[in-house]
């Protein structure tokens, strides 16, 4: 996987498979709350680029896995992003009107059906790991434990609630840093975790990927942050993003333009280099590192 070609049809590939699982985990219902189901499957289906499941994916391949085993554990990490987009989204939070070329949960349905949505992907994802047919008790206390500890108070929501408490204040690097490691960093730790723990992997190596995940999760915040200076018309509906909008501090309001990118990139190499000591085959987990870095949306 030496070309953006082949990494390109590798996500491609691996995105339709997490697609279709997807619609097979949230299938289309009838009945007295069918409404639910229809707005699940409209944040969750067609669209986004399914990072975290492609990660655990990749993880658990590295170490000869078969995919077959870890396919819906990883979809559970999706249940948990998508949650976290339509929360994220309300007026009470970014108050976005759009979110993949599309209009927001809270704008196709309403507020109530947002919020409500969103708890049900949040608690089904749970579900989903306590009955997974392929897994053995042990891994599941784990996956379990791993998602809590990673979308709970230390980790994503925790991220989010210092997102707020920054609204409209200027704060250090250091603060910025620590918000993204939890608002967006954790998350995608837990799916190169949730690869490494079905697969047995040694403490050391479970450190090290979460040393990578920790690293490509902040290389991915700054270039989120960069992209909505340079494309927010294209991701989110309007000229200006919500962070700009609220008056939040962002790697480019404190680094500007130029050296956010160089922070970027610096996260890349911090990544790339913490597998090292996994002693396998890390090109899958590298290329996709390389399209963190290189994505244009």
């Amino acid at each position: 996987m030496k070309t953006a070609e082949d990494i390109a049809h590798y996500l491609k590939v691996q995105a339709d498979i997490i697609e279709n699982e997807l619609d097979r985990l949230v299938p289309q219902r009838r009945g007295h709350y069918q409404e639910l189901f229809e707005s699940s499957r409209y944040a969750l289906l067609g669209g986004g680029k399914r990072l975290r499941p492609i990660l655990t994916l990749a993880t658990a391949a590295m170490f000869g896995i078969d995919p077959r085993y870890v396919l819906t554990p990883a979809c559970t990490l999706e249940l948990i992003h998508t949650y976290s987009m339509i929360h994220d989204d309300l007026p009470c939070m970014d108050n976005d009107d759009y979110r993949r070329d599309k209009l927001t949960v809270h704008k196709k349905f309403s507020e109530g059906h947002a919020v409500l949505t969103g708890d049900y992907l949040l608690t089904y994802a749970f579900e989903i790991l306590a009955t997974d047919p392929h897994l053995p008790a042990d891994k599941k206390v784990q996956l379990i434990a791993t998602l809590a500890r990673r979308s709970g108070g230390d980790g994503m929501i925790g991220g989010q609630v210092m997102d707020i408490a920054c609204e409209g204040k200027k704060i250090p690097l250091e603060t910025l840093q620590l918000l993204h490691r939890n608002k967006t960093g954790a998350l995608l730790t837990a799916a190169v975790e949730f690869g490494g723990i079905i697969a047995n992997a040694t403490p050391i190596q479970l450190d090290s990927l979460r040393h990578f995940g920790e690293s490509i999760g902040l290389a991915f915040q700054v270039i989120d942050d960069i992209l909505d200076v340079t494309s927010s018309k294209a991701k989110h509906g309007k000229a200006f993003s919500s962070d700009i909008r609220n008056e939040k501090s962002t790697f480019i309001s404190i680094l500007g333009l130029d050296q956010a990118r160089m922070y970027a990139a610096k996260f890349h190499n911090q990544a790339t280099q913490s597998l090292k000591p996994l002693g396998l085959d890390t090109s899958r987990l590298e290329a996709l590192a390389d399209f963190v870095i290189r994505r244009v949306s």
